[in-house]
This record gives structure tokens, sequence and C-alpha cells, in this order.
């Protein structure tokens, strides 16, 4: 049942690919195919259902955010964490600089980039990307999860805003130590190479309350991954993320590399590959396909069952 009903996700999905365009402001991720599809389905039980490029290797980007965030909370704690970032949707773009100067230098929440930079400052850690990609590996039980160091370097370069947020924040006490080396920690996470099938662990594992199934061994406190998926629903997909809830309803987390981790709790995690975006930086083809499997297997968070 699962592998049809992939299959003709991913069918379904291909027609909407050419409605987006690939990123093109870090110009290494404009080299991407806009073509590219591709699902996975991972269940507790070990098996996989996988259609299209799920073996593709595409950087987390945004979807880094998650890993972070958990290795914060494990290192500084829930209260640290709170004091500098919020928990608020912000209904603006995810680089959006505007309301950190009009209404607070406080980042509304650690999916957008500003929270996420602050997040990267607070891994209480001498090698805060050594330890996210360790725990990357454990999360997608994929050995091959690797720095991609031309996306890094593109990022880097690219990165300005990003540079702007930091020293803004930095100058208003909301960042300590040394904006820089942060800023470097934040543009490696985001440029960690993973697959679907790798996403689809993840969301499994967040599925399952932070422990990995197919080995017993905890990863993530339940409360931490209860705070995780929260955040994926109200602010997952960006200022789409309202729109998202209700049309598929499921905690998921986006990236403009073209992915997306879904995580359907006690049952599956999805992930999908399609870097071909839609206006406010998510994949095309990943929404179609997480609509279409909500649909057709009865996924939404607030369905019976």
């Amino acid at each position: 049942m699962y592998q049809q009903e992939l299959n003709a996700a991913c069918d379904y999905a291909h027609s909407f690919l050419y409605q987006g365009a690939v990123a093109t402001y870090i110009p290494q991720l404009s080299l991407a195919d806009p073509g590219a599809l591709g699902a996975c389905i991972a269940l507790p039980t070990g098996e996989h259902f996988c259609c299209g490029d799920c073996e593709t290797r595409f950087t987390m980007q945004s979807i880094s955010k998650l890993v972070s965030l958990i290795l914060a909370l494990q290192t500084s704690g829930y209260s640290k964490v709170f004091s500098k970032v919020g928990m608020e949707p912000t209904g603006d773009p995810f680089n959006s600089i505007i309301k950190l100067e009009t209404m607070s230098a406080k980042p509304s929440n650690p999916m957008i980039n500003a929270g996420a930079i602050v997040i990267s400052s607070l891994i209480d850690s001498p090698t805060p990307f050594e330890d996210m990609l360790e725990f990357t590996k454990k999360l997608t039980m994929d050995e091959g999860v690797a720095l991609d160091e031309k996306v890094y370097l593109s990022e880097k370069n690219a990165g300005m805003r990003n540079r702007a947020m930091a020293y803004f924040m930095m100058s208003e006490g909301i960042i300590e130590g040394d904006a820089e080396s942060y800023l470097d920690t934040y543009f490696k996470m985001c440029s960690v190479g993973v697959t679907a099938r790798g996403l689809a662990n993840l969301g499994l594992v967040l599925a399952n309350d932070g422990v990995d199934p197919h080995t017993g061994e905890r990863l993530a406190e339940d409360w931490m991954v209860r705070i995780v998926k929260t955040f994926m629903v109200t602010c997952g997909l960006y200022d789409s993320s309202g729109e998202f809830a209700v049309k598929v309803g499921i905690p998921s987390k986006s990236g403009v590399g073209g992915g997306i981790v879904s995580s359907v709790s006690d049952l599956m995690g999805i992930g999908t590959y399609a870097p071909a975006l839609d206006k406010k930086g998510n994949s095309v083809g990943g929404v179609r396909v997480l609509e279409y499997l909500s649909q057709n297997l009865n996924l939404h968070m607030f369905a019976k069952r």
C-alpha cells in the first residue's frame, strides 16, 4: 500500500515542479536540477518505501535548525535557550531582518535565520559543528552525511544579510561572544549533505519521541522532541506554515536546498527532495507529495485513525 501511494504522490507532484525555481541567492544551489524529485517513507519496522531521486544528496539548509535546536537544549537548557529566542511565528520571510530592529532584537523563533544563528551560539561545546555532524549521522542513520564544502563556501560568501543580523543581535546583547564564529558554524550546519531517505529516518526518530526504533537508543529527550515538533507545525514552512498545517497537517520542516522532513507521530517519517521552490522558499514538489500522502493515507495530525 505505502509504495503504491508514494508512487502516485510522486506522479502527482511531477506536474507542479516547473511552477517553482531553484534558489539562486546562494550561487551553488542554483546548479540543482529543477526537475529532480524524490521521496521516502520510513517505518519503525525498518521498512523504507522510496520513489525517484531519494538517494540524491543535497544540503539540509534550514532543516539543520531542528538538529541545532536539540543540541542547544541539550547543552544550554530550556531557560537559557528561550531567554535568547522566542516561540512565535513571524509571518515574515525566513531571512527578514525588519522585526529585529522594529520590535525586538530577540528573534521570534528558532526556525528563522536570525533565531538559528542565535541557537548556534547556544550549543555549549568546543566543537559545535562536529557535534552537529555526528548527531545528524545518528538521526538520519546515514554515515555518508558530510559537509558540502562548495555549498558552505558559496553560502559563506553570499551571507551578508545573515552577518548583518548576527552583528546587530551581538550589539543588543542577544549574541554573546564571537559572532563570526557562530556564523561560520551556522553556514556549515546548513551545508551538510543528506538524502530524502535520511530525512525520512530523521522524521521517524522524531515520530518515535527521540528514540531510534531500530536500535532502541534514545537520541533526544521526549520533551525536546515535543518542542521541535511544535515549531515544525507553527514555523516549519516559514510564512506558509498556517496553510500547510490546514492542508497537510503533518509536523514538517523545509529547507531551500529542496528538502522537507515530516514526522507522523507513532507511525512514520517522510523525507522529500525537489529543489524547485515556491516564492516563500518551500519545495513545490515536496509540498505536493505531502498533500497527496496526507489525504490518501489520512495522516493529518487531527484526523481520526
